[in-house]
């Protein structure tokens, strides 16, 4: 554009520079085309030596951008400063001149917020494995379950949530604090399975100045895989957002690219009941003889009803009789009632029921750690009640249900003799002002015990040993 403007001015000058320019201006002409060319040229320079040193990856931005303040400055000269070698300015509208300028720059911020955003790499790369004994791990063809068989005693499970990648430059250092803290809590608890309780991706426009959320999903893959343990997750209500550039297939079909077929550490499933959600699975703990120690359901608490921002959805009827019959089978298969845990991102109806039973000190609930930290005491559940926990209760198989999803929340508590905990938070970026808090920032880990037994145990990042060699 730049060039094609010089050219086209020196190809019109002599031919027409009679009808614009008065006689005695044209050395004003002259003088004034020899500095644009001058402060072109030494603009796109600057700009091109600054791009190969620092923002290689970013070469397509970063010249785009270029280019708009480019235009903006010879829209400035025209309107401005062309009256010292022509007849007079051109007269202009300040309000049309506002919103055209305003257009632009939505355009230009709207197609920035959709683009890949790779700034996290170099970091990624740099990430090495965590030393753990390893466990043998399976996949059935036929039915998408997972099987950890362990010679351990004590199993480590490590629960993660609401990570919330924004994966633009604008969260870059945030991000980048996210990825770091997940880092060092998993080489100081050095837990055998991991489990994201939702959020992996934080794509909500202006909050993380992204619409980009497989760009985020595909770098925390990539950091987990370099990370080594193997890992499952179930879908929050931001990682697939209705305004995200990758649809919940799109992303469904990435993770599948990203599974342990080719990963070696994503226990996704290639088939999934034909029920609601996404990722709703059921992964397998077996002892070295084949004997069931407990299993874990992933399920997803889906997202919004009728796609409407904070009227959050629930486990729909479907997922539960799903459950009922996976905990059926197992049951059956062993004979026994085989111990389970749930996975969600939404907590259900029951965390609040139980919260509101602690307060007045109800005999009903059993206080273990942790504090409702939200606002005014929030506890985001659907006003939707799922029936997940009266299952729970009917079965007998399940102890205890995780969930994310609200992140000053941390608390966990045993109501009707099952356990429902809050893990802890790792966002850096999705609520003003919570990269400067700390007492709800960390992860929880569970060990499975011999005997049908656990334990849970808050992990927070401030009380880790910062001298620890990381």
């Amino acid at each position: 554009m730049l060039f094609t403007f010089f050219i086209k001015n020196i190809v019109i000058k002599k031919k027409f520079v009679d009808k614009f320019i008065r006689q005695e201006k044209i050395d004003n002409f002259n003088k004034h085309f020899k500095k644009i060319l001058i402060c072109s040229l030494l603009y796109w320079i600057i700009i091109s030596i600054v791009t190969i040193i620092f923002f290689s990856r970013e070469a397509f931005l970063i010249y785009f951008v270029a280019v708009s303040f480019y235009f903006i400055l010879i829209v400035f000269y025209d309107y401005t400063l062309r009256q010292y070698i022509t007849f007079k300015n051109i007269n202009y509208n300040k309000k049309r001149i506002m919103f055209g300028i305003i257009c632009f720059a939505s355009v230009v911020l709207f197609n920035y917020m959709q683009r890949d955003n790779y700034l996290l790499q170099p970091y990624i790369s740099s990430v090495s494995s965590v030393e753990y004994e390893k466990d043998e791990i399976s996949y059935n063809d036929y039915n998408g379950v997972y099987t950890i068989k362990t010679n351990k005693e004590d199993f480590k499970v490590l629960q993660l949530t609401d990570i919330h990648l924004g994966g633009s430059l604008y969260t870059y250092t945030k991000d980048l604090k996210a990825l770091d803290a997940i880092r060092r809590l998993i080489k100081y608890t050095k837990p055998d399975f991991i489990i994201v309780t939702g959020d992996v991706a934080f794509p909500v426009g202006l909050g993380s100045l992204s619409f980009n959320n497989h760009t985020p999903i595909i770098q925390f893959a990539n950091f987990m895989r370099n990370i080594g343990i193997p890992w499952a997750f179930t879908y929050g209500n931001h990682d697939t957002e209705i305004y995200a550039t990758s649809t919940s297939y799109e992303i469904n079909e990435i993770f599948k690219s990203l599974s342990y077929k080719s990963s070696k550490t994503l226990l996704f499933p290639y088939i999934q009941p034909n029920i609601s959600g996404r990722n709703n699975q059921m992964i397998e703990l077996r002892d070295q003889d084949n004997n069931l120690r407990e299993v874990f359901f992933l399920l997803d608490s889906n997202s919004y009803r009728f796609n409407m921002p904070n009227d959050y959805d629930y486990i729909h009827n479907d997922q539960v009789e799903w459950y009922s019959e996976q905990i059926k089978k197992v049951n059956e298969e062993a004979n026994r009632i085989v111990p389970s845990m749930i996975f969600i991102h939404i907590p259900i109806e029951e965390y609040k029921k139980a919260y509101e039973l602690y307060k007045i000190g109800s005999s009903e609930v059993k206080y273990y750690f942790g504090e409702i930290g939200e606002k005014n005491e929030a506890i985001c559940i659907s006003n939707e009640e799922s029936n997940l926990f009266e299952k729970a209760l009917e079965l007998q198989s399940t102890k205890a249900i995780f969930a994310g999803h609200d992140h000053y929340n941390n608390i966990s508590l045993e109501y009707k003799g099952i356990r429902l905990t809050y893990g802890m938070s790792i966002d850096y970026l999705a609520m003003p002002g919570i990269e400067n808090d700390y007492k709800q920032r960390g992860a929880t880990l569970i060990t499975i015990k011999p005997n049908d037994d656990f334990t849970i145990e808050q992990i927070p990042l401030d009380l880790l040993d910062f001298n620890f060699q990381y």
